[in-house]
C-alpha cells in the first residue's frame, strides 16, 4: 500500500513538473487562440452595453455580473466539453462547424452593413428597458442566450488553433481562454456602462479640469460604443472571410486561398511588405466575408416571416 502511495506522489510529481514546463507553451497557444477570436470578442463587447441603458446606475453593474457568470457558465460547462468531444472523434468536423461559425460571422457583419446603408437598423433596436425582478431576469436570460452564440464562435475558433495539441493541453487551453475573454469582455462592458456615472462625478466636483475630464466622458461614451460597433462589424467580416478561406483550402478547394497568397506575394520586395502581405489578406477576407454574408442575408430576407 506505502509503495503504491508513493509510486502515485511520484506520478503526481512527475505531472506537476511537466505541468510547470508547460505553462508558457499553454500560455502562447492561449494567446494565439484569444487573437484569433478578436473579432467576436469586439462585437460581443459592443452588443452587451445595450441590455443595461437606462436602468437604475445600481443595478447596472450585478446584471454584468449575472450575464458574465452565464457567460462563463456556456463556455465551460455546455461548450467545452462539447468542442473537446468533437475534436477528438471527429476533428474535420471542427473544421465544417467553423466554416459554419465563420457564415454566420459574415452574414451579421453583412447584415449591419446592409441596414447600415439603407439607414434602417430596426432589427438592432435596443432592448427594451423594463423595471422589477421578472424583467431583470429577462433581460439577463436574453443576454446569456445571445452571448451562447457569441461564445460558441470564440471556443470553436480557438479551438482551431490547438488542435495539435494534446487533448488535457486543449482542455486547459481552451479553459483558459473563455475564462480570459469573459473577464476582458465584461471588464470593458463594465467600464463602458459606467463610463457617463464617472464621468458625471467627475463634472460634480470644483476643479475645472474634473468638469472638462466628466463632461468628455460623458460626450464620449455614445461615440464609443458607436465606434465599437463599426470595429466589431468589420472584425467579424473579415474573421469570418478568412475562416471560410482557410476552411475551403483545408477541406480541399484551395484555389480561393491561393489567389489571396498569390496577391500577398506582389508586395514581397516592397518595404514593409509584411504589413502590406497582412493588409490585402485581411481585405480579401472581408471582401470574401461580405460577399458570403450578403449572399446569405438576401436568402434570409426572402424567407417567411414568423407572425
Amino acid at each position: 500500500m506505502a509503495g503504491g502511495l508513493v509510486g502515485l506522489l511520484d506520478d503526481v510529481a512527475a505531472l506537476a513538473k511537466l505541468a510547470a514546463a508547460s505553462v508558457d507553451d499553454v500560455g502562447v497557444a492561449a494567446g494565439r487562440a484569444s487573437v484569433k477570436a478578436a473579432g467576436v470578442v469586439v462585437d460581443d463587447a459592443a452588443v452587451t452595453p445595450a441590455y443595461v441603458r437606462g436602468l437604475a446606475a445600481d443595478r447596472e453593474l450585478p446584471i454584468i455580473k449575472k450575464i458574465a457568470v452565464g457567460s462563463l457558465r456556456n463556455k465551460l460547462l455546455f461548450i467545452l466539453p462539447v468542442a473537446l468531444l468533437l475534436s477528438a472523434v471527429a476533428p474535420k468536423l471542427v473544421e465544417v462547424i467553423l466554416m459554419f461559425g465563420g457564415c454566420f460571422l459574415a452574414y451579421e457583419g453583412a447584415h449591419k452593413v446592409i441596414h447600415a446603408l439603407k439607414h434602417d437598423d430596426h432589427d438592432h433596436d435596443e432592448p427594451a428597458v423594463e423595471v422589477g425582478p421578472e424583467a431583470e431576469s429577462k433581460t439577463v436570460s436574453g443576454a446569456i442566450r445571445t452571448d451562447f452564440i457569441l461564445s460558441a464562435e470564440i471556443m470553436v475558433i480557438s479551438l482551431k488553433e490547438v488542435l495539435d495539441e494534446p487533448l488535457v493541453s486543449r482542455a486547459i487551453i481552451l479553459a483558459l481562454v473563455g475564462v480570459l475573454i469573459t473577464v476582458v469582455v465584461y471588464g470593458v462592458v463594465a467600464l463602458i456602462v459606467k463610463m457617463d456615472d464617472i464621468g458625471l462625478k467627475l463634472a460634480e466636483r470644483e476643479s475645472a479640469r474634473s468638469q472638462r475630464t466628466g463632461r468628455m466622458l460623458v460626450a464620449g461614451m455614445p461615440k464609443l460604443l458607436a465606434w465599437l460597433s463599426v470595429i466589431g462589424t468589420a472584425a467579424m467580416l473579415w474573421v469570418g472571410g478568412h475562416i471560410i478561406l482557410v476552411g475551403f483550402d483545408e477541406l480541399g478547394w484551395a484555389w480561393p486561398y491561393h489567389l489571396v497568397h498569390d496577391l500577398e506575394h506582389t508586395v514581397h520586395d516592397w518595404p514593409l511588405h509584411g504589413v502590406l502581405a497582412w493588409i490585402i489578406n485581411t481585405l480579401c477576407s472581408a471582401v470574401v466575408g461580405f460577399a458570403v454574408g450578403f449572399v446569405i442575408a438576401s436568402v434570409v430576407a426572402r424567407l417567411p416571416k414568423r407572425s
